[in-house]
């Protein structure tokens, strides 16, 4: 399912893959009616046809799917690029959420969905994915053995390889490297990263923590740049410093 819609001058495209036709009549009514074009893919083989071809901004994976699952597709696609990953699924489990959110998505809906919450999530993801540059303020920083930069959405060490983050875990880094050495609550975080999209009972925030640390040991082995606070929520231990 291909997805175009307008976001100010810029033409944006959101991959659903979804095997349930009766959901993707469902959601294909729902997003034309907001405006959008929608085109449909049920499997691996579809979304992989629909991958080659294009780069969409956005993709809404079923979890549940014949053959290669939404599990697999999604740490397959993480290894090339960081496109937005929603997982869309019938599961509820804490365990399945966890899994997915290791494999790379970065936001997680269960089915059966409110069209607004829907809506809302795929609009959060698309504005976290697409950061606008605020004037007067540093856009690029560097700590440890890394420089960030906001604009580019990079990250990369001190050898100039670049250290490759899906969508939130950017945005909890960008988080972190504004707010040094200062805790930050979960739900301060959540406010921050995905705003009114936020659930007050998601604790996503840890496992994308645990992701980012693993990242920063890959490259920077020993390091501890994201402390535990205890009752208190996460501290970005590092001295950050702007650079041109």
């Amino acid at each position: 399912m291909f997805i175009k819609f307008r976001m100010g001058a810029i033409d944006t495209t959101i991959l659903i893959v979804e095997d349930d036709p009766e959901i993707r009549r469902q959601v294909s009514k729902l997003l034309r009616n907001e405006g959008f074009c929608v085109e449909e893919a049920e499997d691996a083989a579809a979304t992989g046809a629909v991958l080659a071809r294009a780069q969409p901004d956005l993709i809404i994976l079923d979890l549940m799917l014949p053959g290669e699952d939404g599990l697999s597709i999604c740490r397959r696609i993480r290894t090339k690029d960081v496109t937005p990953i929603m997982m869309l699924t019938a599961k509820s489990d804490e365990i399945d959420k966890v899994i997915g959110l290791e494999m790379g998505a970065d936001d997680y809906l269960v089915k059966p969905f409110a069209p607004r919450e829907l809506l809302a999530r795929v609009r959060a993801l698309l504005r976290r994915a697409n950061i606008k540059p605020v004037a007067s303020t540093a856009r690029r920083f560097a700590f440890d053995r890394f420089i960030i930069d906001l604009d580019a959405r990079q990250l990369v060490d001190d050898g100039g390889g670049e250290v490759v983050l899906t969508t939130a875990e950017f945005d909890l880094l960008a988080c972190f490297v504004q707010r040094p050495r200062r805790v930050l609550t979960r739900d301060q975080i959540l406010d921050w990263t995905r705003g009114r999209a936020a659930d007050p009972f998601d604790r996503t925030i840890d496992m994308l923590v645990s992701r980012v640390r693993k990242k920063f040991q890959a490259k920077s082995p020993g390091s501890s740049l994201i402390s535990t606070v205890r009752n208190g929520g996460y501290l970005f231990t590092a001295q950050v410093k702007a650079v041109m």
